[in-house]
C-alpha cells in the first residue's frame, strides 16, 4: 500500500511537469508555422463587404458636369416649346408697345407744331421791288415754290452784314449738301436803298454767294416791305448826297416756305449748323405733309 501511494505521488508531480511543458510548447511552437500555414478564408456579411470596398471619388471634370447638369435642370423638348412660345409673345408684344408709343409720340409732336404754328407773329406778305441781277420786278410770288432765306442790311455795313451773309451762304451750302439744289433761295433786301443802287447791290451780291439774289427799289417801298416782316431801321435824319454813315436795323433771318408763309427766325447768335439743323425739320414735315417744290 506504500508502495502504491509512492507512485502515484511520484507520476502526478511529473504528470503536472510534463502539462507545463506541453502548455508552454504549444504556446510558443505554432509561431514557427503561422507564415506556412494556409489560414483559413474568412467570410463577412454583405454589410461588411461594401464598407470595406475601395471608395472611387468624382474628378474636378466630373464635379462640374455635375453642377452643370443640376443647373440646367431637366430640360426637356415641351419646355423648350414653352419658352420659345413665351419668348415669341413677349417680343410681339414689346413690338407693338413701341409702335404704339412712337406713333403717340408723333401724334403729340403734331399737336405741338399746331400749337406753336398757332403762336406764330404775322410776319411776310406780298410785295414786289428791283432784282439788282436783272433790273427785273421781283417779289414773294417769284418765291413761292421754294424756301427762301431772307435778311435785310446794307452794302456800307462794315461788319455785322457780311458776317451775317457768310453765315446764310453756308447754311446755303448745307441745304444743297445734304437735301438739294433749288431748295432754298438766298435773298438780301437793302435797307439803304439811297445808297444801295441796282449795282451796287448787284456786285455787292456777288462775293457772297451765286445763288444770293439782291433787292432794292424806292426808299417807300423798301420800308413798306420792312414793315410787313417787322423790321427795324434807323437812318440819320439830316444826310447829304456823299455823307458817309451807318443804318441801323434788326439782324435776323426770316426763313418763309414754298407758300410765302412766316416759319422761323434766327439772331445773330445763331450758327450756321443749327440754322441748317432747324431748315431740314421744316423741310422734312413740309415734304411729309404732301408739300411739293418748284422744278
Amino acid at each position: 500500500m506504500s508502495m502504491s501511494f509512492t507512485i502515484r505521488k511520484f507520476l502526478k508531480n511529473n504528470v503536472k511537469s510534463l502539462a507545463v511543458n506541453c502548455s508552454a510548447k504549444r504556446q510558443i511552437q505554432p509561431s514557427r508555422f503561422v507564415s506556412t500555414l494556409p489560414r483559413k478564408p474568412t467570410f463577412q456579411s454583405n454589410h461588411t463587404m461594401r464598407l470595406n470596398k475601395p471608395r472611387f471619388y468624382a474628378s474636378s471634370t466630373n464635379r462640374e458636369e455635375i453642377r452643370a447638369k443640376a443647373a440646367v435642370g431637366p430640360f426637356t423638348f415641351k419646355a423648350a416649346a414653352v419658352f420659345l412660345g413665351v419668348g415669341t409673345g413677349l417680343l410681339l408684344y414689346f413690338q407693338s408697345e413701341k409702335k404704339r408709343v412712337e406713333k403717340l409720340r408723333k401724334e403729340k409732336e403734331a399737336e405741338k407744331s399746331k400749337t406753336q404754328s398757332f403762336g406764330k407773329p404775322k410776319l411776310g406778305g406780298d410785295y414786289v421791288l428791283t432784282n439788282a441781277e436783272t433790273g427785273k420786278p421781283f417779289g414773294s410770288e417769284d418765291l413761292k415754290g421754294r424756301f427762301s432765306l431772307i435778311y435785310f442790311g446794307f452794302t456800307h455795313c462794315p461788319d455785322i452784314c457780311p458776317e451775317e451773309l457768310d453765315k446764310m451762304a453756308e447754311v446755303v451750302d448745307i441745304t444743297k449738301k445734304d437735301i438739294g439744289d433749288n431748295i432754298l433761295v438766298p435773298v438780301f433786301i437793302t435797307c439803304d436803298p439811297r445808297r444801295d443802287t441796282k449795282e451796287i447791290v448787284k456786285e455787292y451780291v456777288k462775293d457772297f454767294h451765286k445763288d444770293l439774289i439782291g433787292l432794292t427799289d424806292t426808299e417807300d417801298n423798301i420800308r413798306a416791305v420792312a414793315k410787313l416782316f417787322r423790321v427795324y431801321v434807323s437812318s440819320p435824319p439830316d444826310i447829304s448826297e456823299g455823307d458817309d454813315y451807318l443804318v441801323d436795323h434788326s439782324i435776323f433771318f426770316y426763313l418763309m416756305d414754298p407758300e410765302g408763309k412766316f416759319l422761323d427766325c434766327y439772331s445773330q447768335n445763331s450758327e450756321a449748323e443749327g440754322v441748317a439743323e432747324s431748315f431740314k425739320s421744316y423741310y422734312k414735315a413740309y415734304i411729309e405733309s404732301g408739300g411739293k417744290l418748284k422744278a
